[in-house]
């Protein structure tokens, strides 16, 4: 038997109610998920989350999508060899990096690299940054969040484009320099001035040995293999 409006109870009216508000709000939900699947999609940065140890694309924006030429299928299948299908091969140690970085609970790696569309010859640079996504239960990093920005699109702010880069090497020449003491200071400038390490010892009224201690120590800290690789370094950071 079917209640009348008339008979129908405070209750059903209340129940009602109750159904007739979800039914609006989930119809409100829908079309925010909508929204923002929409601007995801359209948001001018590749946008991606991967599983960090197996380094595999589980999602990723329609922008990226484009971008690369890859269905989000086809990077998912793919794993690490997508990263290595459109990195410049000179960068694709980064990935490895980056994925072993959080794999020890890095909070954050940022870079700019080098990748090209699928089945294209040029390479465009990217700036790019990743965080961590999701954790396991025991804390460790699961998934991974990335944001990457083509720096060769149109850029209206040339000079201030040039001013952030020459400020980033700046500081990571700044960087280099604080790990040395005052002393490997010293002995990098004279052996950029082109001294041999009898010269240098000579000059400060060191041993020999201890010229090339603190030599060795220099190149293990800058992460050079050779004499030519530190010169050419230092000069970078400012030795003449």
């Amino acid at each position: 038997m079917y209640k009348t409006k008339s008979m129908l109870t405070d209750s059903d009216m209340g129940q009602n109610y109750s159904l007739n508000a979800l039914q609006k709000e989930n119809e409100l939900l829908k079309t925010r998920i909508k929204w923002l699947e929409t601007l995801l999609d359209h948001v001018p940065a590749m946008l991606y989350t991967h599983q960090n140890d197996i380094k595999t694309v589980n999602w990723c924006n329609r922008y990226m999508e484009d971008v690369t030429g890859y269905s989000l299928a086809e990077m998912s299948s793919m794993g690490l060899d997508f990263f290595k299908a459109i990195m410049h091969p000179e960068d694709f140690d980064l990935a490895v990096i980056a994925q072993q970085s959080f794999q020890e609970n890095k909070n954050v790696f940022g870079g700019v690299l080098r990748f090209r569309k699928r089945d294209t010859e040029h390479w465009c640079w990217l700036v790019g940054l990743a965080m961590p996504f999701t954790r396991d239960e025991s804390g460790k990093v699961k998934d991974v969040i990335c944001a990457f920005l083509d720096l060769t699109m149109a850029m209206d702010t040339n000079d201030q484009l040039a001013e952030a880069m020459r400020e980033v090497l700046r500081r990571h020449n700044d960087d280099l320099l604080a790990k040395l003491t005052a002393r490997e200071k010293e002995i990098l400038k004279l052996a950029v001035n082109g001294l041999n390490n009898k010269e240098i010892a000579e000059t400060l009224n060191l041993s020999r040995h201890t010229v090339e201690t603190h030599r060795k120590n220099i190149r293990l800290k800058l992460k050079v293999r050779n004499t030519t690789e530190l010169v050419a370094l230092a000069r970078k950071v400012g030795y003449q």
